[in-house]
């Protein structure tokens, strides 16, 4: 399996070191600053384009993919709405693995909170707090934003970003906070809290070794599917 690798941060040494170890997958180039500028300048052909740089990458990598008739693995968080429409159009001609975290535990929390909250909504307060390294440039993270989108599907909740001053007696609303500081790889909680009780659901990643793991994982999956946008849910079954 050829592999573009967009992205040569913390995320992609990991990707590259893990693919070194493989003996189904090489990479044929890698797109960053002092290396190939866009996907479209690696030579050779792609079987899948593994991204993990930044939002200015997309339309390249896109049509790099429509050029090579490529699967395409989108790691990068951070896409304005105009983006996230151009994935979602491109996923009916491409196939398009897209989450905001490839850990397999993630998946699983998202899955374990979209079934509780449903009971738990009218009587209980939410809020999600997601924690990670100071060179993190987004918040929240993609993560707690799909965490938020698992607890509140139809946005029937206002939705809270921080809290400062005299914001008054809690609301109809969901509450999201960002912690940033040192190497923390990404931790996320949402909280469920009760009369007297308190549910809380967390994930800890102890290193980004995991989620270059889903990401090799999720591009193995989506090579061999037709065109459509796919998650982690489906690589899971």
């Amino acid at each position: 399996m050829n592999i573009i690798l967009c992205g040569y941060g913390r995320m992609g040494l990991m990707i590259e070191q893990l693919v070194l170890q493989s003996e189904d997958m090489q990479i044929i180039g890698v797109v960053h600053p002092g290396l190939y500028d866009s996907a479209l300048d690696v030579p050779g052909k792609a079987d899948v384009i593994v991204d993990f740089s930044y939002p200015g990458n997309l339309e390249a990598i896109l049509e790099r993919a429509r050029r090579d008739g490529a699967a395409v693995v989108i790691g990068t968080t951070g896409y304005n709405e105009a983006q996230a429409a151009l994935i979602k159009e491109a996923s009916r001609e491409l196939r398009i693995m897209w989450t905001s975290n490839y850990s397999v535990g993630v998946a699983i929390l998202r899955k374990a909170v979209a079934m509780v909250a449903p009971a738990l909504k009218d009587s209980f307060d939410i809020e999600i707090v997601e924690t990670h390294h100071n060179q993190k440039v987004d918040a929240p993270s993609g993560t707690a934003r799909m965490l938020l989108k698992a607890v509140d599907p139809d946005d029937s909740f206002d939705h809270v970003y921080g809290r400062e001053g005299v914001p008054g007696v809690r609301g109809h609303e969901i509450g999201i906070h960002a912690l940033r500081g040192g190497t923390v790889a990404g931790e996320h909680s949402v909280f469920f809290f009760g009369q007297d009780e308190t549910l809380e659901f967390k994930h800890t990643a102890a290193s980004r070794r995991i989620f270059a793991a889903g990401a090799l994982r999720a591009a193995r999956y989506v090579v061999g599917q037709g065109a459509g946008l796919y998650n982690m849910d489906d690589v899971l079954g």
